[in-house]
């Protein structure tokens, strides 16, 4: 479908999207590195679900949610004024092999516009990358059709807003639409189209990029427009870029803790699908562990498991260290190394902090490693419901005779727990923990919702059907995971055992 000048002049809504500002920084480098082009709209589009915080944050209010003019732009049939698409030039290192051949294959960077931030201040003069995925074919496409399937769509769609939700840095995505053109996957599907939004689309891979070609000058050009545009700090370092390396180093190492914090598996971290902000980024054949599996593979292509569960820290560690060697045209590699080598005090110190939280505990012991990672450990040996639990655990009575048969009794090996119990009971005791006062801040870190997989596929079904009620629903406890939300109580139902551990296709 070919991009139409202007939305149904029925609808009186549009001054909101025609409103929007641009600062279309990344238009600004040389043109060899993107590509140009218009997007190829869907058909008969039909919004399946806006997220109304994401629309805030483009400054956006409720009164254009309904308006043509944003179908329009949501489906990839209008543009704005000032909008320039273009689909990005990267390569990456993916399951641990250099592919040159990557780049944007079917989402095309629609504009950069000014917004709020995520408090809802415009003074800060916030920028927002509106990425269009499923906007057709480009140069980088290699064997793809370019196009995005409604199944994948509403999974990226509902789990940017999850991790959004449970605070862990993330992209966001402002909707889904589904259109009336079929696409071939292993079946044919309805095609479909997200806009994803988030501060830089800037990867690994577009450093690797040039590194590997030995683009040097453009690989300049490349670090000191991210610097000036995301770490201004670095700039006025002694040594900007390395200043620059070694916060990207933090970033990632603490999202890695985030991940296994929450029981999140990306399924698929290659260093193109990995962001310079440090944001969970690409989501694709993701899942949250149910019952508790440290190796769980959810990617049915990972046929060595490099990006199991358990695997995800050092991975993070090695993609780190991936973008290091594309800096070493520009300095050298020993204070790189230097930077790389503290990346794991930085993840565990995180960590714990995180785990520390689950747990209720509000200080800092020397024991409180040894707990944690015994409780992973009767956890796993249990195939204890990982989200289940913490929040279950907010009802321990820490009281020396209590009865806390409700959690014990998830567990197989119940002795383990008695054992691991009697620990914890001393630990909250130590730090003159009061049970009220702790299930209060237990409950504001241990979500009662998360994106279980086989919620996801229930709504994709309904949503194959034009019933889009499931998507809302899940939208809305998502994004307030650690409310009690009674009315949604189904949605924070264990799994059914068909809906346990579900492995997943890179399809979409």
């Amino acid at each position: 479908m070919s991009i139409i000048n202007k939305p149904d002049s029925s609808h009186n809504k549009l001054a909101g999207i025609d409103s929007l500002k641009c600062d279309n920084h990344y238009a600004t480098l040389p043109a060899h590195f993107y590509n140009k082009q218009m997007p190829d709209g869907i058909s008969d589009p039909k919004m399946v679900s806006l997220n109304p915080q994401v629309l805030a944050l483009l400054g956006l209010d409720d009164a254009v949610a309904d308006s043509d003019a944003l179908l329009q732009l949501c489906s990839g049939n209008y543009l704005p004024s000032g909008f320039e698409p273009l689909a990005m030039k990267y390569t990456g290192h993916q399951f641990g092999h250099y592919n040159p051949d990557l780049g944007d294959g079917r989402g095309l960077l629609l504009a950069q516009v000014k917004g709020n931030d995520a408090s809802g201040d415009r003074s800060k003069n916030t920028t927002w990358d509106l990425h269009l995925k499923g906007a057709g074919k480009t140069p980088y496409s290699r064997q793809g059709d370019g196009r995005a399937v409604l199944r994948s769509s509403i999974r990226e769609y509902l789990c940017s807003a999850a991790m959004q939700g449970l605070g862990i840095p993330t992209t966001q995505a402002l909707s889904v639409v589904v259109g009336s053109d079929a696409v071939m996957r292993e079946q044919v599907e309805q095609a479909a189209m997200v806009v994803r939004v988030a501060e830089s689309h800037v990867r690994f891979g577009h450093f690797e990029h040039f590194y590997y070609t030995q683009q040097l000058d453009d690989l300049k050009r490349m670090l000191d427009y991210t610097l000036t545009k995301h770490f201004p700090d670095a700039l006025t370092a002694e040594v900007p870029y390395l200043a620059f390396y070694k916060q990207v180093m933090i970033t990632t190492a603490e999202l890695m803790a985030h991940w296994q914090a929450v029981g999140f598996v990306h399924g698929v971290m290659n260093t193109d699908n990995m962001s310079i902000l440090g944001q969970t980024f690409d989501y694709g054949p993701f899942a949250f562990q149910d019952n508790f599996d440290p190796a769980y593979v959810c990617n049915h292509t990972d046929y060595s498991g490099r990006y199991a569960f358990n695997q995800q820290p050092q991975v993070g560690y090695w993609n780190v260290m991936a973008l290091g060697r594309a800096l070493t045209p520009f300095m050298d590699v020993e204070p790189l190394n230097a930077v790389l080598q503290t990346y794991d005090d930085i993840f565990l110190a995180k960590l714990r902090e995180l785990m520390r939280g689950k747990l209720g505990l509000q200080q800092v012991h020397d024991t409180d490693g040894e707990l944690i990672k015994n409780l992973l450990e009767i956890l796993a040996g249990s195939a204890v419901d990982y989200t289940y639990f913490f929040r279950s655990l907010s009802d321990f009575d820490s009281a020396e005779d209590a009865d806390n048969s409700p959690i014990r009794d998830q567990f197989i090996d119940r002795e383990a727990f008695d054992a691991w119990a009697v620990k914890y009971q001393q630990r909250l005791v130590l730090e003159s923990s009061v049970d009220e006062v702790r299930k209060v801040h237990m409950n504001q870190v241990n979500p009662k919702y998360i994106l279980r997989n086989y919620l996801a596929q229930q709504a994709i079904t309904q949503a194959t059907d034009y019933d889009y009620s499931l998507v809302n629903e899940l939208l809305e406890v998502l994004t307030n995971p650690f409310a009690e939300h009674p009315e949604f109580e189904k949605l924070a139902a264990l799994p059914p055992e068909w809906g346990r551990k579900m492995v997943l296709s890179c399809s979409s």
